[in-house]
């Protein structure tokens, strides 16, 4: 056999040969991964698809080769290496595979390299991760001697040569999932969705991580299982996803066969990290690696190398976060990794290892939240929430350590409050506080916290008595602390009551206990800014704007940003009851920026319902309306509205009254609809460029009748998850 070059003269022109074989069921999905292997291929002669079993990395890339095909004059061939055990039997395969058969006796290496010298294919090596070393080498030969050799691997690892462009795959999107199970299970029994099929559908491919190959096998599990069933066993995915189809390969017919196939290639250090990695709940960074997974027979010193090695093998994938690389596993090779880690008899120790290390993270949280790294703090404890959660359970499930639990969910108050994760604190908070222990101080910062959160929920009675309970038993431990802390939001409470003196009271008492305890923190300042709220409620305009200057310029000292955004909205209340709504208009526009970036939804919705009060004050009915409209949604996600507060939902009816005065009620309702219909993101870009919007307002006052209410996006704004509003 022999492959003319360009300008031979035994060069025919009948189609290249493809020597792949034929689908047996129709590709789904990968629009987007098909396109990158194709440019890929366009700009490299060496292209890695790379990721775990079952990801599909064999059909994405015989269906690339076939789609690109005519590229290449000598066509396509498929070398597949994964029931190879024999290193020595790789260029005999290779050889096969472009069709050579040779009786010389010469080594199959330098067959192969003087066959392809002259070739121009694409060759596509399937399944080599077992035989990495042997494979690289021969394949860096190949695409040194033979220049019109392209080469598509797909494998577990890259193969590490000079000019490898590797693609990660990962799972499919959760439209493709989707996709592609309903199509497998219409192919395999006579499946017709049934009402609410579509939504069970959505779940048991979320809880089998878009894995192509576990999709397929739970299709196949249709002529004997409803999708009732199907969610139900996945938990024993192993057991579930088995009997692939006849004339699979081997690894491909069991979820399990399919990632032990990658167990096996990992050496022992590997295995046994795989093992330990299974605790993480969710992403994890390379310190807290280290100090969980690391042992006598794991050093931490090695640790790295171990970890870089199963990122290699595709066991374990690695992706930028907001502080640096994060990795995760997916939930299938999680739960492999689970039952080794079990058969060591290991779990527990892991457990309470892991359970220890974020539990000094979320106390890092709790103290660096009081600074300049805010916004890391929200971000870290976004990336480990899972973990987090995980961590919380592992207390609750031993009745000798529910107080850590107690402590942690307690420390975490900073999220559930200045994250807009009050629903979910509240969820943790009752059920760490069910749980009866004799450590009293984790205990008394849970009941505060309860008390602080129920407030902010406008569950009033809740709160009442989370503060009793946190009081009285503050007082009779004689923890000062605590005790504050409960007076603290005693004072929130008689706020929100509309019983400013109450609240001025308490929140002055609580006020002193800090000081005489030397605690200064973002809840001091809240507590600083909510006595200014009582003060400018009660007309005292003075005074609030005093305590707010004040705090203003020690969270201007310490890099504070979240009490200082309250500061903010109460210095602005101030400023629109003085007349000055230009100053008002610019201190919300930086509030709603800084509870926008921390996600808290009680401060942004306040600013919203104030800034439309300015607008409707400078003349902007219309605009005013708007806004207002835009608030109602965020008010759902956070509770009751305003707190059933008259003094906080004074700006909101003074601002409905006057707008609906001026426009009309058909109007009006008009405006606050196409507010209702912006979806967060685009609400605030909204309030944001509220101010060009009143110049524009002003500016076609003075040169023509009034026209009817702009709902556009501005111009030159991104439109982001809403596009632009409606109206």
């Amino acid at each position: 056999m022999r492959y003319p070059g360009p300008g031979d003269p035994h060069r025919t022109s009948p189609p290249a040969p493809c020597g792949l074989p034929a689908e047996l069921n129709g590709f789904v999905g990968r629009a987007g991964e098909l396109a990158a292997a194709a440019r890929a291929l366009e700009a490299s002669r060496l292209v890695t698809l790379a990721g775990p079993g079952g990801i599909g990395k064999t059909r994405l890339a015989l269906r690339a080769a076939a789609t690109l095909k005519n590229r290449y004059a000598d066509g396509v061939r498929l070398a597949e290496l994964s029931l190879l055990t024999d290193p020595e039997l790789v260029a005999h395969t290779l050889l096969a595979a472009i069709g050579v058969t040779d009786h010389t006796g010469r080594p199959a290496r330098t067959v192969l390299l003087e066959r392809l010298a002259p070739a121009r294919m694409l060759l596509v090596v399937d399944g080599f991760e077992h035989l990495v070393d042997v494979c690289a080498g021969l394949l860096h030969d190949v695409l040194r001697g033979a220049p019109g050799v392209t080469v598509l691997a797909a494998g577990r690892r890259p193969l590490r040569l000079d000019g490898e462009t590797v693609l990660p795959l990962g799972p499919m999107s959760e439209e493709d999932a989707e996709l592609l199970f309903t199509v497998r299970a219409a192919g395999t029994a006579a499946w017709q969705p049934a009402e609410g099929d579509p939504a069970r559908v959505r779940e048991l491919c979320r809880r089998l991580d878009g894995v192509p190959l576990a999709l397929e096998l739970a299709a196949g599990r249709l002529p004997a299982l409803s999708l009732e069933q199907l969610l139900e066993r996945t938990d024993d995915r192993f057991g579930l996803l088995t009997g692939g189809v006849r004339g699979a390969l081997p690894r491909h017919r069991t979820l399990r066969t399919t990632v032990g196939w990658s167990h096996e290639l990992c050496t022992p250090a590997e295995r046994l990290l795989w093992a330990r990695l299974s605790v993480f709940a969710g992403p994890f960074d390379l310190e807290a690696v280290e100090y969980v997974c690391s042992g006598p027979d794991l050093p931490s010193e090695a640790v790295l190398d171990v970890l870089g090695e199963l990122i290699a093998q595709s066991v374990v994938t690695r992706a930028e976060g907001t502080g640096g690389a994060r990795y995760r596993m997916l939930d299938t090779v999680r739960a492999y990794g689970a039952e080794w880690l079990a058969s060591l008899g290991d779990t527990e120790r892991l457990r309470s290892r892991h359970r220890d290390w974020f539990m000094g993270l979320a106390t890092w949280c709790e103290l660096e939240w009081f600074g300049p790294r805010q916004s890391d703090v929200a971000a870290c404890a976004d990336d480990a929430l899972p973990n987090l959660r995980a961590a919380v359970e592992v207390c609750l499930e031993r009745p000798d350590e529910a107080h850590l639990g107690q402590h942690l969910v307690g420390t975490l108050w900073f999220y559930w409050a200045g994250c807009g994760r009050l629903s979910e604190g509240r969820h943790w908070l009752d059920r760490v506080l069910a749980e009866d222990t004799r450590y009293e101080d984790a205990r008394l910062k849970a009941l505060w916290v309860l008390g602080y959160v129920a407030v902010l929920q406008g569950d009033d009675a809740a709160a009442a008595a989370a503060l009793h309970e946190c009081g009285e038993a503050a007082e009779a431990a004689g923890n000062v602390v605590a005790g504050a802390y409960a007076t603290h939001r005693k004072g929130c409470l008689a706020l929100l009551s509309d019983d400013m003196p109450r609240a001025e009271r308490l929140l002055r008492r609580a006020l002193a206990d800090y000081d005489r305890a030397g605690e200064l923190n973002s809840n001091v300042l809240m507590g600083r800014v909510e006595l200014a709220m009582a003060l400018v409620f009660q007309d005292r305009l003075e005074a609030a704007v005093a305590v707010c200057e004040e705090v203003r310029e020690i969270c201007g000292t310490f890099g504070e940003q979240w009490a200082g955004a309250y500061a903010l909205y109460v210095l602005a209340y101030a400023a629109w009851t003085a007349g000055e709504h230009a100053r008002a208009r610019a201190l919300l526009v930086e509030c709603i920026t800084v509870d926008h970036r921390f996600n808290d939804l009680v401060g942004l919705v306040l600013a919203i319902e104030l800034l439309a009060l300015v607008t409707a004050s400078e003349g902007d009915p219309a605009e005013a309306a708007v806004l207002q409209g835009a608030a109602a949604p965020v008010w759902d996600s956070v509770g009751v509205t305003v707190f059933g507060s008259a003094h906080f939902g004074a700006p909101r009816e003074l601002c409905a009254r006057r707008a609906r005065e001026q426009l009309g009620a058909r109007r009006y309702e008009e405006c606050v609809r196409a507010g209702r219909a912006l979806p967060l993101d685009a609400a605030v870009r909204r309030a944001l460029t509220a101010p060009e919007r009143v110049r524009v307002f002003r500016a076609r006052q003075r040169t023509g009748p009034p026209a009817a209410p702009d709902t556009r996006e501005p111009a030159g704004l991104p439109t982001g998850n809403g596009g632009e509003a409606a109206g």
